[in-house]
């Protein structure tokens, strides 16, 4: 398998930012880790054992990069203005740096976004908020409220950053809903230990999404799936075919 670490600087953040690209071919797939991860966790927590059948096949090539979230989402002593223009300055870098940057390496075509725990509400954002550059979006255990880690904090940055938030005030016109019904989106949730936040919010995302007329696609597995790598690796394993074949 190619395996590629690479660094770029990034005007918005103002600092180096390293990823990883593993393969050599296929469907651009982008992934983002979990809370306050690495783009090395892709690797150091296996789900690279999971990717690699579909990876070796040149079905896909998976690059796993870098969040800021112990500067946004997971660093709730910090002022919440600059955490939340801090975070846009990251989904800046991801759309208007890393994408070209996945462009240049797998050529134009859509890319899927995929990503477990809070790389799965980072996943869903961004693909909502731009389904022009994202062509998929495969979600584990993701949230998509603000409460969790904002509290009852809203501004205008943090409201286009919450799916749930944005989604229920788009004009039933609007172009992207036509755009994210031409996509292949889902959205998987455990009910075991440690998802009830994540459940309501996955439940609460699927009744905004209906509202619109989004056909987004829901899955709910049973009360004994925790929030945790192993289940994780088994949804990937059901679920990532459907986007690469």
């Amino acid at each position: 398998m190619r395996i590629e670490y690479t660094r770029h600087y990034s005007s918005f953040l103002n600092r180096d930012m390293e990823f990883k690209v593993y393969g050599h071919a296929g469907k651009p797939v982008l992934f983002i880790p979990c809370q306050g991860g690495r783009f090395v966790d892709f690797e150091n927590f296996k789900m690279l054992d999971v990717w690699a059948k579909w990876i070796d096949q040149g079905l896909c090539t998976v690059y796993s990069i870098d969040t800021i979230d112990n500067e946004t989402y997971a660093n709730k002593g910090g002022d919440l203005r600059w955490r939340t223009e801090q975070h846009e300055r990251w989904y800046n870098y991801v759309v208007e740096e890393m994408v070209p940057t996945i462009h240049s390496m797998s050529g134009y075509q859509p890319i899927m976004v995929f990503g477990a725990s809070l790389g799965g509400m980072h996943a869903g954002n961004l693909f909502f908020r731009r389904p022009d550059l994202f062509g998929s979006v495969f979600a584990i255990s993701g949230i998509f409220e603000s409460y969790d880690a904002f509290g009852m904090y809203m501004d205008e940055v943090l409201y286009r950053n919450t799916p749930c938030a944005y989604i229920p005030n788009m004009a039933w016109d609007h172009p992207y809903i036509e755009m994210y019904n031409q996509r292949k989106m889902l959205f998987v949730v455990g009910q075991g230990a440690w998802e009830d936040v994540l459940l309501a919010s996955t439940r609460n995302l699927q009744k905004v999404c209906e509202a619109k007329g989004i056909h987004a696609q829901f899955e709910y597995w049973g009360h004994d799936v925790d929030h945790d790598w192993p289940w994780w690796y088994k949804m990937v394993d059901v679920y990532a075919p459907d986007f690469l074949y």
